[in-house]
C-alpha cells in the first residue's frame, strides 16, 4: 500500500496542476473537440435527418425506426437551441453528444442512424455545410458593402482629390474613383467566394470511414436533401479533404487584406493633417487624457484583425501538409481557425460597411490638396505632346523645368505666367492653362477605366447592373 500511494503521487507530480488524475485527463483535454465543435449542432442535426431519411427510403431502417430518429433529432435541435441541452466533455464532439442524448430519448432505434456512415464522413459533412452556409452569409455582407461604395461613389463622381502613388501626390482623381477601386476590390472578393461554393457544393455524407459502404445507399438523394449539387466522388478524398476549409480562410485573408488597405487610408484620412474624412461617432472614440482627440478605433481594429486571420489560414495549411491520406486526428484541428476568422472576417465587413456609410467626406479639403504637389505637372506634359507636337520624353523634360520653376517660385504650375512658361519652351500658348486645374485634369481621362466623371457614372451603372 505504501508502495502504491508513493508511485501514484509521483505519477500526479509528473503529470501536474489540473492533469492531477493523470493519462486519462490529459487524453480527454486532448482529444475533445466538444467546446468548439458545438457550433455544428444544427448542420450535424440535420445531416442525420437527411441520412436516416435515406436509409429508410433504401429499405435498410424501418420506416418507423426513421420517423422516431426524426423526432428525436428535431427535439434535439430545440434543445440545443433553447439552451436546454447539457454537453458532455466525456462524449469528445458533438456526434457523439447528439447521439447519446438521442439514445436517451427514443432508445435501441437511435442505433440504426450510424448505419452506413463513419464520423469521418460525418463530421466533413457537418463543417462543409457550415462553411458553405458562412461563405452564403459572407456573400450578402459583401454585396452590402459595395453598395455602400456604389452609393458614395455616386455621390462624388465629381468630388476631386489627389491620386497617390508611393503616397505622395500623383494626379488628381474623383473621390468617386477611389471609392470604385474598392468596389473592384471587394468584387474580387465576392467572386472568389461563389466559386468557392461551386467548389464545395459536394455532398460527403456516404463515404464511411474512407472506403465506402456495402449498404445500399443513394448519395444522390442525401445530396439532393441537404442542397449539393452531387455527392463526391472518391471517398479517401471526401474524408480526408479541408481545401474547402484553406479555400475559405485563403478568401477570407485577401478579403481582410482589401479591409485593411481601406482602413489604413481611413485612419491617414481622418488625422487634422489630412482632414479628407471625418468619422461618425458611431464608429470613433475619444482620448481618456486629451479632450481634443477623435480616434478611429473601428478602422484601427479592423486593420488589426487581418493579422489573426492570416494567421489562421497559414496554421490550418501547416497542418495539413503532411498529412497522409485519408483521414487523421490532426485535422480536428481545422475549426477552431475557420470559426474565428468568420466571426473576424463579418465584424470587419460590418463594421466597415457602417464607417463608408457614416463618415462625411470633406470635399473642401480633397479639392485644396489635389493641387497641392504639382499634381498636374502629367497634363502640361500631355499638352506639349499633343498641341505642340513634342515627343514625350523631351515634354517630360520641360515640364520638369517647369516645376523647379514654380518650386523656386513658391506658387503652382497655373499660378505662373505665360511669359514664364514660354521662357521654358516657346511653342507653350495660354491654351495651356485649360488643362492646369485639377478639374479639367480629371475631366481629360475618359479612357475606360479612368478617373474623368463621365466614365465614373459608366463604372457605376455597370455595377448597379450586376448581381
Amino acid at each position: 500500500m505504501g508502495d502504491g500511494t508513493s508511485e501514484t503521487k509521483s505519477s500526479n507530480q509528473m503529470w501536474g496542476g489540473r492533469f492531477a488524475q493523470g493519462p486519462d485527463a490529459i487524453m480527454e483535454e486532448i482529444n475533445a473537440s466538444i467546446g468548439f465543435d458545438k457550433k455544428l449542432f444544427a448542420q450535424d442535426i440535420r445531416g442525420s435527418i437527411a441520412h436516416a431519411t435515406m436509409l429508410a427510403h433504401q429499405g435498410i431502417i424501418s420506416a418507423e425506426d426513421k420517423d422516431k430518429i426524426v423526432h428525436g433529432l428535431s427535439t434535439i435541435l430545440s434543445e440545443i437551441e433553447s439552451g436546454q441541452f447539457e454537453f458532455s466533455r466525456q462524449l469528445e464532439d458533438i456526434h457523439m453528444n447528439v447521439e447519446a442524448r438521442l439514445a436517451t430519448l427514443i432508445g435501441p432505434a437511435a442505433g440504426r442512424l450510424h448505419t452506413a456512415r463513419s464520423r469521418n464522413d460525418q463530421v466533413a459533412l457537418d463543417f462543409r455545410l457550415w462553411v458553405k452556409e458562412e461563405l452564403q452569409k459572407t456573400e450578402k455582407m459583401l454585396t452590402a458593402l459595395i453598395a455602400a461604395f456604389l452609393d458614395r461613389a455616386e455621390e462624388h463622381a465629381e468630388t476631386v482629390m489627389p491620386g497617390f502613388t508611393h503616397l505622395q501626390t500623383a494626379q488628381p482623381v474623383t473621390f468617386g474613383h477611389h471609392c470604385m477601386a474598392y468596389v473592384e476590390m471587394f468584387g474580387r472578393d465576392r467572386s472568389r467566394v461563389r466559386h468557392a461554393i461551386e467548389h464545395m457544393d459536394e455532398s460527403p455524407i456516404g463515404a464511411a470511414a474512407l472506403a465506402g459502404t456495402g449498404f445500399p445507399i443513394d448519395r444522390h438523394m442525401t445530396a439532393k436533401a441537404l442542397g449539393f449539387r452531387e455527392p463526391t466522388r472518391n471517398s479517401i478524398d471526401t474524408v480526408s479533404d479541408r481545401d474547402f476549409a484553406l479555400e475559405f480562410l485563403a478568401i477570407a485573408s485577401i478579403c481582410a487584406t482589401h479591409l485593411s488597405r481601406l482602413a489604413e487610408e481611413i485612419v491617414i484620412w481622418s488625422t487634422p493633417q489630412f482632414g479628407f474624412v471625418r468619422l461618425s461617432d458611431a464608429f470613433s472614440t475619444g482620448s481618456s487624457i486629451m479632450p481634443q482627440k477623435k480616434n478611429p478605433d473601428a478602422a484601427e481594429l479592423v486593420r488589426a484583425k487581418t493579422g489573426r486571420i492570416n494567421g489562421s489560414l497559414i496554421a490550418l495549411l501547416t497542418v495539413m501538409k503532411g498529412l497522409p491520406l485519408a483521414y487523421s486526428k490532426d485535422m480536428q484541428e481545422d475549426k477552431e481557425q475557420v470559426f474565428d476568422s468568420a466571426e473576424s472576417l463579418e465584424l470587419a465587413i460590418a463594421a466597415m460597411t457602417g464607417m463608408v456609410r457614416d463618415m462625411t467626406i470633406r470635399a473642401d479639403r480633397m479639392k485644396a490638396a489635389a493641387g497641392s504637389g504639382y499634381s498636374t505637372a502629367t497634363d502640361l506634359a500631355d499638352w506639349l505632346v499633343r498641341e505642340a507636337g513634342l515627343p514625350f520624353r523631351d515634354a517630360h523634360h520641360v515640364t520638369g523645368r517647369a516645376v523647379a520653376l514654380a518650386e523656386q517660385k513658391g506658387c503652382e504650375l497655373a499660378e505662373l505666367s505665360l511669359e514664364e512658361l514660354q521662357a521654358i519652351h516657346a511653342d507653350i500658348t495660354d491654351k495651356v492653362f485649360d488643362v492646369l486645374t485639377v478639374e479639367a485634369s480629371v475631366a481629360s481621362r475618359t479612357s475606360f477605366g479612368g478617373t474623368a466623371p463621365s466614365e465614373v457614372k459608366k463604372q457605376i451603372a455597370w455595377w448597379r447592373g450586376r448581381n
